[in-house]
Order: structure tokens, then C-alpha cells, then sequence
């Protein structure tokens, strides 16, 4: 009887435990999107030009760094928001050049609502079923070696039918993430830190409508 008091209220506490750590990365995640879309608007307003792929890889792949190195500490909150914020400043000359485009604005107000409605999608599958999706990570593993070497290879030779599949590919990519991390926090004990969950949520997202984005772009008429 001890026993199975005991283990009952281990489960309580893990409950308790998770739930508390999806609220504060939904909480912050929400937060990072707001900040990014500030960010982005204020460099489409300064007319900020599309920043060079190196200079973006460098800022990118450092903020992260600095991200998982103090995410165990307050920093990790001020790291987070200069990540997300760098992020959303890229997307603005992005925005600024579908913009330019005479259906450009439906364009971006449909990758928006197909990202939303796919990140909510997915994540209720994980949640509600709560299925184990912790097979995606060799997935996740093989599928990023491979993007980063089709992007390259998009970047290098400009073939279109190329950077279509290699959007495609990164649309699967990032749902497989959303699934694989959220899982990650419903199953994983160990999976408590909110601040690395959201940083792993707020690329998957971001790479989903750049994604999505440059696809309908590709299919566009204009």
C-alpha cells in the first residue's frame, strides 16, 4: 500500500511538473513571437536590407550558443530574446520583399495562418494522445545534415525545382521537431528547462513559415 501511495505520488508530482513546464514555454513562446513580429516590423520601417547568408548563419548559430550556455541561469531569458529578436529583424527584409509583390501581403497572411494552424495541429496530437514521438530524433539528426547540405547546394547552383524541395523538406523537418519536442516534455522527466523547449519550438515555427512562405512564393503566379 506504501508503495503504490508512493507511486502515485510521483506521478502527481511529475503531472504537476510538466504542466508546469508547458506553460512557461508556451508562455515564453508567445512572448518571442511578439517580440520577433517587433522586430521584424521595426526593420521593414528602417528599410533594412536582406542580410548576407554568412553574416545571418554567424549571428544565428553564436545567439543560439550563448542560448544553451546559459540556459540554466537569468541570462538565458535575456539570451532567448536577443536570439528571437535577431531572428525576427532577418525576417523583415523577407517580408518587405513579398510585400513588394502585388498578392505579396495574402501570401504572407496565408503562411501565417498555415503555421499557426499547423503548430496547433501537431502540438494537440502530441498532447492529447500522448503519444512517444522520440523515434523523430535520428530523423530530426539525419534531416538536418542533409537541409544544411541542399541549402548549400540550393545557394550555390540557384536551381528553383532545388529550393522548392529544399522548403518542402524543412516543412517536414520543422513539424517533426514540434511533435518530437512537445512529446520530449510530456514524457521526459528530465526534459524541465522551458527556456531550451521554447528556443527548439520558436526555429521550428520560424522555419515552418519561412518555409511555407517560399513555397507558395515559388507557386505564385507573380
Amino acid at each position: 500500500m506504501a508503495y503504490q501511495e508512493s507511486h502515485v505520488t510521483q506521478r502527481q508530482a511529475s503531472a504537476v511538473s510538466t504542466n508546469k513546464v508547458l506553460r512557461n514555454t508556451y508562455a515564453l513562446l508567445a512572448m518571442t513571437l511578439l517580440f520577433s513580429a517587433v522586430t521584424a516590423g521595426a526593420a521593414m520601417a528602417m528599410g533594412i536590407e536582406r542580410m548576407n547568408i554568412f553574416v545571418f548563419f554567424i549571428g544565428a548559430y553564436g545567439l543560439m550558443f550563448l542560448v544553451h550556455k546559459t540556459a540554466n541561469s537569468a541570462a538565458g531569458l535575456l539570451a532567448t530574446f536577443a536570439f528571437t529578436g535577431f531572428m525576427g529583424f532577418t525576417l523583415g527584409p523577407i517580408l518587405s520583399a513579398y510585400l513588394a509583390m502585388p498578392n505579396g501581403a495574402a501570401l504572407i497572411m496565408n503562411a501565417l495562418a498555415m503555421t499557426g494552424a499547423t503548430f496547433i495541429g501537431l502540438s494537440a496530437v502530441a498532447l492529447i494522445t500522448k503519444k512517444d514521438f522520440s523515434f523523430l530524433g535520428n530523423f530530426l539528426l539525419a534531416g538536418a545534415i542533409v537541409l544544411i547540405l541542399a541549402m548549400v547546394a540550393a545557394l550555390i547552383f540557384n536551381i528553383p525545382t532545388l529550393s522548392l524541395a529544399v522548403s518542402a523538406g524543412f516543412v517536414l523537418f520543422a513539424s517533426a521537431a514540434i511533435l518530437f519536442q512537445t512529446s520530449e516534455i510530456v514524457h521526459r522527466a528530465g526534459e524541465t528547462n522551458y527556456i531550451l523547449a521554447t528556443i527548439t519550438l520558436y526555429v521550428s515555427i520560424y522555419n515552418l513559415f519561412v518555409s511555407l512562405l517560399s513555397i507558395l512564393g515559388i507557386m505564385s503566379s507573380d
